[in-house]
């Protein structure tokens, strides 16, 4: 094998382009050469190495080359393209990612504690839904404090426009959003303004329509593991190898040209692997090894994930814990619909999620399945929190955001607890300005298999209510009409309009208390309490300044607090001072929280969230007796 970066795929070298591919089972595979008429100018047979990949080197081929893989009779794209300027159907183009200049030499990626995530989709995210047209946004999320942009898959799918996980050109940018250069514009520019890239991936499934791999090779899967798609691919069985590199070579790929900065790995859970080392440890080894950040979606809340490979785990970086959501969701709109079911909302499943990072930690489900590890040993940095993502929005058969089912009063206190509790923190595309748009499922297939893929969605959900009144289901968006597509893009007029604007500043103002504030929330240093029927406290002891404390109340209820409560009992000489509430005017607020420092209490008169401060001198004395 020539001096390539990964095993497969058409690159360029000193003296012409290297194709390279794998495949089983064929008598001849060769190389197909075609004109920008899509004629074919020539044919290049292919060696077959002895590992089984097939190559050749073809001095003619130049960057803009297309081509396809001929095996034996079938024509095929290339499983590893760079580029399919055509779609995932047509041939793929030789791509010189050296091309690109660069400024971002010193760039540094925030750390792991400092990450503020913001998760978008490129083709809803702006008007345009190019990669560059989201660099044009940079301004906004900078202002915001967000430090990392999520950019939800982006490999190229069938059709023009999908939420990105019917993907099968793992190595390709979507040609919906523009070339691969764009892309690159994208990252480099999100460097310029302070922003880490992290890339969607999705290595559990490939998409309906559009994936070859069966093609090249059978042992591409594994039928002795099922995923909801199918066959698992083949990670452990015979010739696993060149399916385990095409997969694990993909981080390294947009590392290496693209200058990402990490990955979310798409349902982890779905990633069946019975090796000695398993797939998802093998790429987060590859990926820190380059200095990239590695956080799963898996709902199994496994702590094995996250634990140190020295104590037995994969050692990624972090992991959602969706169970905050679900929580904060249920205790506020009381839906108790399909995977919601398995929460009541309760005030004691939200101490316990907060305290532990997420609710299940073992117990067993009404399914009768157990379901969770125990968290509160993990440092909260390695649990991202939201109370709204791609599927939690996008899975409702309206596609409705959080705001639009809760009181603005709720939607404020539920941001806050979100920006003030000690996990990591991820946003999805316009929640920090309460948008009016929803963000619906949509896809652009064959009307045959559009068909098929509505019906199959609708009976994956048909637990929730709307999915199955008659009624409601004929009012729900067809996910392949142009219309779902565009009613998803967000109205970038909304920021600068009430009551849009002042939700926006609430975010801005917290996120900036935060970081200012909140650097070090390591286990040890809070704790959180309930100290009435619907509030919770949530305490930051801080050595060189005064602790903080954060209250809560998510319902429409009235709670007095008192004071001299344990966990917000203050030494003598020292005093509260109320320093940031949801309910200020500021952000559409009415009325704040009463801080009684006489009555020794703290009244709370429906859903918001305070910030308080401790002040006065120091008094070692009284600071052990607290």
């Amino acid at each position: 094998m020539e001096n390539r970066l990964v095993s497969q795929g058409a690159e360029l070298q000193e003296n012409g382009v290297s194709f390279r591919t794998w495949a089983t089972g064929k008598k001849n595979v060769s190389t197909v050469i075609f004109g920008n008429d899509k004629s074919v100018v020539r044919e290049l047979p292919m060696e077959r190495e002895a590992t089984g990949y097939y190559g050749v080197l073809d001095p003619l081929s130049c960057p803009g080359t297309l081509y396809k893989y001929r095996l034996d009779d079938v024509l095929v794209p290339d499983l590893a393209s760079r580029f399919q300027p055509h779609g995932v159907h047509g041939p793929s183009q030789v791509i010189d990612a050296h091309l690109f200049q660069w400024t971002d030499s010193e760039w540094k990626a925030p750390a792991l504690h400092e990450l503020i995530i913001y998760e978008l989709h490129v083709g809803t995210f702006t008007q345009e839904g190019t990669f560059r047209a989201v660099a044009d946004r940079f301004e906004h999320l900078k202002g915001i404090g967000v430090n990392v942009i999520e950019l939800m898959p982006i490999a190229d799918f069938a059709g023009d426009r999908n939420w990105g996980y019917d993907c099968v050109s793992l190595y390709a940018p979507s040609r919906a959003y523009g070339k691969p250069d764009d892309l690159r514009t994208l990252v480099n520019a999100a460097h310029q303004a302070g922003l880490a890239v992290i890339l969607d991936v999705v290595y559990n499934h490939l998409g309906p329509d559009g994936n070859y791999m069966g093609l090249y090779s059978d042992h591409y899967f594994n039928p002795a593991h099922h995923t909801p798609w199918g066959s698992a691919f083949n990670l452990d069985g015979p010739d696993a190898t060149p399916v385990r590199n095409h997969f694990a070579e993909n981080p390294l790929y947009w590392i290496k040209e693209f200058h990402v900065d990490g990955f979310r790995l798409d349902a982890t859970h779905f990633i069946l692997d019975d090796s000695p080392k398993h797939l998802i440890q093998e790429i987060a080894e590859r990926i820190q090894a380059l200095g990239g950040v590695v956080i799963c979606e898996d709902p199994r809340n496994d702590r094995k994930l996250v634990l140190p490979r020295a104590r037995g785990g994969y050692g990624c970086d972090a992991v959602w814990a969706d169970d905050f959501h679900h929580v904060v969701r249920v205790q506020m709109t009381k839906e108790n619909e399909g995977y919601l079911g398995y929460f009541k909302g309760t005030m004691e499943e939200l101490l316990k999620t907060l305290q532990e990072g997420w609710l299940f930690t073992g117990q067993l489900q009404r399914d009768g399945i157990p379901r969770g590890t125990r968290a509160a040993d993990i440092e909260p940095e390695r649990l991202v929190h939201c109370i709204s993502n791609h599927d939690q929005v996008g899975n409702r058969a309206f596609g409705e955001r959080l705001n639009r089912s809760i009181s603005p009063a709720a939607y404020r206190a539920a941001s806050a607890l979100l920006l003030m509790d000690p996990y990591t923190p991820m946003f999805f595309m316009g929640q920090e300005w309460a948008p009016s748009s929803p963000f619906l499922y949509f896809t652009d297939h064959h009307d045959e298999l559009g068909k098929g893929v509505t019906e199959g969605r609708r009976k994956e959900f048909e637990d929730f209510s709307d999915f199955q009144d008659p009624a409601k289901r004929a009012l729900i968006p067809d996910p392949q009409a142009m219309t779902t597509f565009s009613a998803s893009k967000l109205d970038w007029t909304e920021p600068e309009r009430q009551p849009h604007r002042e939700t926006l500043q609430l975010y801005r103002d917290f996120l900036r208390f935060r970081r200012a504030n909140l650097g070090d929330r390591r286990r040890g240093d809070w704790q959180v309490d309930q100290v009435s029927d619907s509030a919770i406290v949530i305490r930051y002891r801080r050595k060189s300044a005064g602790d903080i404390l954060v209250v809560a109340q998510l319902l429409e209820d009235e709670s007095v607090i008192p004071l001299q409560q344990v966990p917000l009992r203050l030494g003598k000489g020292r005093v509260w001072e109320l320093v940031i509430s949801t309910n200020d005017p500021l952000y559409g607020g009415k009325e704040k929280a009463r801080l009684d420092p006489a009555g020794n209490k703290i009244v709370l008169t429906g859903p918001e969230l305070i910030v308080l401060c401790e002040q006065g001198a120091a008094n070692p004395e009284t600071d052990r007796a607290k």
